[in-house]
């Protein structure tokens, strides 16, 4: 059953997702796919966090005065 729903799509797929996500709202159905993922894939969830990060900092970096 787990590497059912980690196949529902592949880490390679999901990074893609995570990127898309960052710029325009994902179709529900990718959406689900890429929660399920997320919710077994270690290595997929550390991508995920790095990436609200790296925005953040981005946020913070366009703010600061020069």
């Amino acid at each position: 059953m787990l590497w059912r729903l980690t196949h529902l799509v592949s880490c390679k797929e999901a990074s893609r997702l995570l990127s898309q996500r960052e710029e325009r709202t994902l179709a529900p159905a990718d959406r689900i796919k890429l929660r399920l993922h997320l919710a077994v894939c270690v290595a997929c969830t550390r991508f995920a966090r790095q990436l609200v990060v790296i925005r953040r900092a981005m946020a913070r970096y366009r703010t600061r005065d020069i």
